[in-house]
C-alpha cells in the first residue's frame, strides 16, 4: 500500500500540513518537530511528490553555477572543477539539482544567465565572477535574484566568498623577498579581473615595504583560459638584470612558465624560483612541485552553496561577506637546496 503524507503525519504526532513544511525546510519549524517528522519519513520509507512540492513552493530545488571564460577551457580548468565539486558535495546532502553554464563569449553567457532567470529553471545562481562592473551580476540585482558571487564585488551590498588576495599575494612574494631575492617578476591575468589586480597589489606592498624597487619590464599579464606560449620570458631572461624569481597567479600558468625555463636551460630554483596560487595537484606533479598558496578552492565552492541555500530558506546571513583563509604549501620551486 502506498504512503501517503497522513500516514507520516499520524506517526510522527504531527499534522499534514506540517508534514508539508518540513518537507518544503520551513525555518519556522522546531528542530525537535523537524527531527521526529525526517524519523517518520525515513521508517515508512515515504517519498515526497517532488513535482508537487515545486509547485507548491514555487521552487524548482536546482541552483546554477555560472563559469566564466570559454567553455573548453572553463571546464578543463581545476579551479574551476574544485569549485563544483565543494557546490554539489553539499546541494546532494540537501536533495538540489545543479546547472553548470559556461559560454565562449560575455554575450552568449548573458543570454544563458537571462534564461536560467526569466524561465524559472533555477532558484539561485552561484557566479565566479572577479571583474569590475559585471554586466551579469548587474542583471541579477536589478531582477532581485539571489545569487551568491566567488570572488570580489563592486558593492557590499552582495554576498560574496572569497580570498584576502591582497594579504595572500604579500606573503607569497615576501617568502621570495626572505629567499633573498631582489628582483621578482609578477605574471598575472588581466587587471579587469578583481583577482588579478588584488594580487599585484600584494606584491607591490611587499616590494615597497622591502625597499625593492617595481619594474614595468618584468610585469606580463596571461590569460588563465587559453594556451600560450609565453614568448615574453627568453626576452626577458635575457636581460642582464634578469628576474631570479616569479610570482605566478595560478599553477596553470606556474607550469608553462617552468616547461619555458626548461627550454631555456634555466634550472628551478637553483636559477630562477617560482611561486603561484590555488596548490591544485598541478602544483604537486609538477617537476620540481611548485610551491603554491593554498586558497580553499573547495571550501570556497561549499560556503558559497552553503550561503546561497540559507538565503533560499529566508535565513539571510548577516556577514556578507566571507574570508576563505589562505596557507603558503612551500616546495621545491622555491626553496635552494
Amino acid at each position: 500500500m502506498k504512503v501517503t503524507i497522513k500516514d507520516v503525519a499520524a506517526l510522527a504526532g504531527v499534522s499534514p500540513s506540517t508534514v508539508s513544511r518540513v518537507i518544503l525546510e520551513n525555518p519556522k519549524i522546531s528542530q525537535e518537530t523537524v527531527d521526529r517528522v525526517k524519523k517518520a519519513i525515513e521508517q515508512l520509507n515515504y517519498h515526497p511528490n517532488l513535482m508537487a512540492k515545486s509547485l507548491v513552493s514555487q521552487s524548482t530545488s536546482t541552483v546554477g553555477i555560472i563559469i566564466p571564460g570559454p567553455t573548453e577551457q572553463a571546464f578543463s580548468n581545476v579551479f574551476f572543477n574544485e569549485v563544483i565539486r565543494g557546490i554539489v558535495d553539499y546541494t546532494s546532502k540537501h536533495n538540489y539539482d545543479v546547472i553548470v553554464t559556461s559560454a565562449n563569449t560575455l554575450v552568449e553567457l548573458q543570454k544563458q544567465v537571462v534564461n536560467l532567470v526569466r524561465g524559472g529553471k533555477v532558484d539561485g545562481l552561484v557566479v565566479l565572477s572577479n571583474r569590475f562592473f559585471d554586466s551579469i551580476v548587474q542583471f541579477l540585482t536589478d531582477q532581485n535574484f539571489p545569487f551568491v558571487i566567488i570572488g570580489n564585488s563592486d558593492e557590499s551590498s552582495h554576498f560574496t566568498i572569497d580570498n584576502d588576495n591582497v594579504t595572500a599575494s604579500y606573503d607569497v612574494t615576501m617568502h621570495l623577498i626572505n629567499q633573498g631575492h631582489t628582483s621578482i617578476g609578477f605574471i598575472g591575468g588581466p587587471r579587469s579581473i578583481v583577482m588579478s589586480t588584488d594580487r599585484f597589489l600584494g606584491y607591490s606592498k611587499a616590494l615597497e615595504e622591502s625597499g625593492i624597487a617595481i619594474r614595468p619590464e618584468l610585469l606580463f599579464e596571461y590569460s588563465m583560459y587559453s594556451d600560450t606560449n609565453y614568448h615574453e620570458i627568453p626576452l626577458v631572461m635575457s636581460l642582464s638584470n634578469h628576474p631570479t624569481a616569479f610570482v605566478t597567479i595560478s599553477d596553470d600558468i606556474a607550469f608553462g612558465i617552468i616547461q619555458k625555463l626548461k627550454e631555456l636551460g634555466k634550472k628551478v630554483p637553483e636559477d630562477i624560483a617560482v611561486v603561484s596560487f590555488n596548490n591544485t595537484i598541478i602544483s604537486q606533479i609538477s617537476s620540481p612541485q611548485i610551491t603554491s598558496m593554498e586558497i580553499g578552492i573547495y571550501q570556497l565552492g561549499y560556503a558559497s552553496i552553503f550561503t546561497l541555500l540559507r538565503i533560499l530558506r529566508g535565513e539571510e546571513p548577516s556577514d556578507r561577506r566571507i574570508i576563505i583563509p589562505h596557507r603558503l604549501m612551500v616546495r621545491e620551486s622555491s626553496i635552494s637546496k
